[in-house]
């Protein structure tokens, strides 16, 4: 009867260990499921303006906290999207990352809406030896002569002028290629930039009427200069008051003059006059003597 009664409450403790097992598996399985998701990464680094395949596509095991709001779970939905941005290998797929939908591939895909590209012929001097690269800043610079004023007189040279007529303009190509991942300068003959309709007006207009130039901008500036340009008149207005400037007269070297005190001779007395004479140093040992005749 003991023998039947310990089988018993042996069954019963083995079945509640069963129960157990079964629940801490079940939880920890919904906590693994909260902490991370299957989401769709890059098999290879892809570039900007290139078109997904599901062959650079994968799903993988991620951390909750580590997957963007916009990530995607099923890679047949980014069949045919377009990159606007170059993607690593690794790297969690999002919809912040891709061109809208049926955009075509290539450098349209890039412009963003509302905007323009627009090419413009450089040189290396222009191109800012070869520095301004796909996603650096850049201020257009023209420099033609302006019409003459009313009663002004428009002798050739006198009416040249320099001055910046677009600011901080985004450059997204140069040549054919829209990488952004190169720093090495890069030599080139025309450089692509995104621009305003009105922009691409005045930029048309500027390389029109004169030469253009570009400056290159820190990419985090966003200071907007105010000039009003630059002529020739100015240029050697300003160097003339530069040497115009006095410069300080150079200070003469201090001489220090031994002053040796004599008597006083008494009040209404005429000193008189001392013979000259002649003196030798004598040196005798260590000692020095004068000797005057």
């Amino acid at each position: 009867m003991k023998n039947k009664r310990a089988l018993v409450m042996m069954a019963v403790a083995v079945l509640f260990g069963i129960a157990a097992v079964a629940l801490a598996w079940k939880w920890l399985q919904g906590q693994a499921n909260a902490n991370s998701n299957r989401v769709v990464v890059a098999t290879t680094d892809v570039n900007r303006g290139q078109r997904l395949a599901p062959e650079m596509l994968k799903l993988v095991e991620r951390p909750a906290k580590e997957i963007p709001k916009d990530a995607f779970t099923d890679t047949l939905t980014l069949t045919e999207r377009v990159l606007k941005v170059n993607l690593q290998k690794g790297e969690v797929v999002a919809e912040s990352k891709l061109a809208p939908a049926g955009t075509m591939g290539g450098l349209s895909a890039l412009i963003s809406e509302g905007k323009r590209a627009i090419t413009v012929r450089v040189n290396d001097v222009i191109g800012v030896a070869g520095f301004a690269l796909p996603g650096n800043y850049v201020d257009i610079i023209v420099h033609t002569e302006r019409d003459p004023a009313e009663g002004e007189r428009s002798n050739h040279g006198q009416l040249d002028v320099s001055k910046i007529v677009l600011e901080r303009i985004l450059v997204l190509a140069v040549a054919q290629e829209v990488s952004r991942d190169e720093t090495k300068p890069k030599v080139v003959n025309a450089v692509t930039l995104e621009v305003t309709p009105e922009q691409a007006e005045n930029l048309d207009l500027a390389r029109g009427v004169g030469t253009l130039s570009l400056a290159l901008r820190n990419q985090i500036d966003h200071t907007v200069p105010e000039t009003a340009g630059a002529t020739k008149r100015t240029l050697l207005d300003e160097l003339a008051q530069v040497a115009a400037k006095p410069k300080p007269a150079p200070v003469a070297p201090v001489k220090h003059v031994a002053v040796r005190s004599r008597p006083v001779s008494a009040p209404g007395a005429v000193a008189a006059p001392q013979p000259k004479r002649d003196c030798v140093s004598v040196l005798n040992g260590l000692q020095t003597s004068q000797e005057c005749f």
